[in-house]
């Protein structure tokens, strides 16, 4: 076997064309250099096409750090991806810092909600509700708070990652339409609260609206961290849905109610619904409690696994304390005393038995009588039944509200279908998350940067979600299918499988005229599977693996 030499050089394209070709139809490289300004003419890399690399990178799932992108574009045809005659040593540190300074001193939040709406207004993304939501992003590092600007404050807080021992910084993040289109984002203190920080959100991205004079308001739902007495029912210009948090004393007396007490309205899956009117706060509103059936089973047994792990402790409990010897029954029944609190599903009743031993060693003499040397806790234990069936009653079960009255415009079933969808934030959050991303956790030196890096990191979420929503469109508009892992026909591919299958594609260069600089180029293993998905994604996606997009093929432009 031959080693080729620099006459023969090859590049992986992979799916990497695919995201080029949804940042150059989305327009993202455009959009922002017209934000941040030209810059220094002697520039060669532009912050747009800057922050173009780092998506590139971040969707590559490689799992590469911010200042080892250059590596990540020197086994690739950056010519091809960024449309530029560049080398990937331009793709420096400096470069990418460069771009992130630039990027947080335009504001990072403002940047993001410019470009987001621009690209949801100019194709048709944008639907009235809105799906507010916080997670917590690891930090590692020192971090001094010397910036002349106002900037974040990286510190310890409620760790969602469940890493207290690490300071974090807060991803707000707002999600939009049937794409889950991320439509705003905010970089917050590590210890803001959501109690505090979804108000503060929601009125940012509403004066953002009038900034750029969007007419059509939104509706907002979050979690029951909104749910405020003091912010959102004292504010009432606009339409929100929320989960109620139990530890109001009306619903939690709501959701234990006996089921023959309760209206319920079936609906499927094993959901059943019940409406009610509230006053809560002074502000007239909607309830709507919610049962679950595969809430219920799944919280059943969760509870009835931890009563069975409370009862073989209660029992150990009890074993050592018969075997203890106490000096006066008030001794033995102050010792019982803690535990009824601390095992309240068990009844405990207990009784106090004098220990009685003959007072001399050997075998007792003939009518010697025993004394009373001490006292034992002898306790019986049973499942207070009453209480747990109460407690059984509020599983599966949780209430929503909202402040649309109007009942046939707003039924529940849409509140109860519109919440389900809630989990389009999540997606996102673990989307970021995934180790394979760009950053799994932050470790950039600077508050600023980092403000600056969590809007390109949801930047890549917005490419991927739209280059998904529109591969999905496409298939249905054109009633056609691609293969899942199982080689089972589908048309609701997710990108993280598209990009799988398109592993293996690369760009061959062989030199045949090395005088005048000549070069021939082959693109390899593009199967008949691969192309098809190639044209589905259009025209900009059939240049970059140097395709023609055939006319006879139709394709749904965004």
């Amino acid at each position: 076997m031959e080693i080729a030499g620099d006459e023969m050089q090859s590049a992986n394209l992979d799916h990497h064309g695919l995201v080029a070709a949804m940042c150059k139809e989305l327009k993202i490289r455009e959009k922002i250099d017209e934000k941040l300004g030209p810059g220094d003419k002697r520039r060669v890399v532009s912050a747009g096409m800057a922050v173009v690399a780092m998506i590139l990178n971040g969707l590559g799932f490689t799992n590469r750090r911010l200042y080892l992108t250059h590596q990540f574009f020197q086994s690739k045809p950056i010519e091809r991806l960024l449309g530029e005659r560049l080398s990937a040593a331009a793709i420096t540190d400096h470069t990418l810092g460069q771009a992130l300074d630039e990027i947080a001193d335009y504001g990072s939040s403002r940047l993001f909600g410019e470009v987001a709406f621009e690209i949801a207004v100019s194709h048709n993304l944008l639907g009235q509700l809105n799906h507010l939501d916080t997670t917590s992003l690891s930090v590692h590092g020192q971090y001094d708070r010397n910036e002349p600007v106002e900037t974040i404050e990286i510190t310890h807080g409620h760790s969602k990652d469940h890493r207290p021992d690490l300071k974090q910084v807060v991803l707000s993040l707002v999600v939009n339409g049937p794409s889950a289109f991320p439509l705003w984002m905010e970089a917050l203190d590590g210890n803001s609260s959501d109690k505090t920080s979804f108000h503060e959100t929601i009125a940012r991205v509403r004066a953002f609206q009038r900034q750029i004079a969007l007419e059509s308001d939104f509706q907002w739902l979050a979690d029951a961290a909104l749910y405020s007495k003091d912010k959102l029912l004292k504010q009432n210009d606009y339409h929100w849905s929320s989960r109620v948090p139990e530890t109001i004393k009306q619903a939690k007396e709501l959701v234990q109610r006996p089921d023959e007490a309760i209206d319920w309205v079936k609906q499927p899956d094993g959901y059943r619904l019940a409406g009610f009117e509230s006053d809560y706060g002074g502000l007239n509103h909607r309830w709507v409690l919610v049962y679950s059936e595969h809430a219920y089973q799944r919280e059943k047994a969760t509870w009835e696994k931890k009563l069975t792990q409370q009862q073989n402790a209660l029992d150990k409990v009890l074993w050592h304390l018969q075997n203890q010897s106490f000096a006066c029954e008030a001794d033995a029944r102050s010792a019982g005393a803690p535990l009824q609190k601390k095992y309240r599903w068990f009844t405990l009743d207990f009784e106090v038995e004098p220990i009685e031993k003959h007072s001399q060693r050997g075998r007792p003499r003939p009518g010697t009588s025993k004394v009373i040397t001490g006292y034992r806790l002898v306790a019986q234990a049973q499942r207070n039944e009453p209480l747990i069936e109460q407690q059984l009653r509020s599983k599966g079960r949780f209430i929503l509200a909202t402040n649309v009255l109007d009942k046939q415009a707003y039924p529940d079933e849409r509140l109860l279908a519109e919440y389900k969808e809630q989990q389009a934030v999540e997606r996102g959050f673990r989307f970021l998350k995934d180790p394979w991303f760009m950053v799994d956790s932050i470790f950039l030196k600077s508050p600023q940067r980092i403000e600056a890096l969590m809007m390109v990191m949801t930047l890549c979420l917005l490419v991927y979600n739209v280059a998904q929503y529109r591969l999905r469109q496409t298939l249905k508009a054109q009633n056609d299918t691609l293969p899942n892992q199982l080689n089972q026909p589908i048309q609701n591919p997710t990108m993280r499988w598209i990009f799988q299958l398109m592993e293996g594609i690369s760009i061959v260069r062989i030199v045949v005229d090395p005088i005048h600089s000549r070069v021939q180029e082959f693109i390899t293993n593009l199967s008949t599977l691969r192309q098809k998905i190639i044209r589905l994604f259009g025209q900009a996606a059939c240049e970059i693996y140097g395709l023609i997009n055939e006319s006879s093929h139709k394709v749904l432009r965004m």
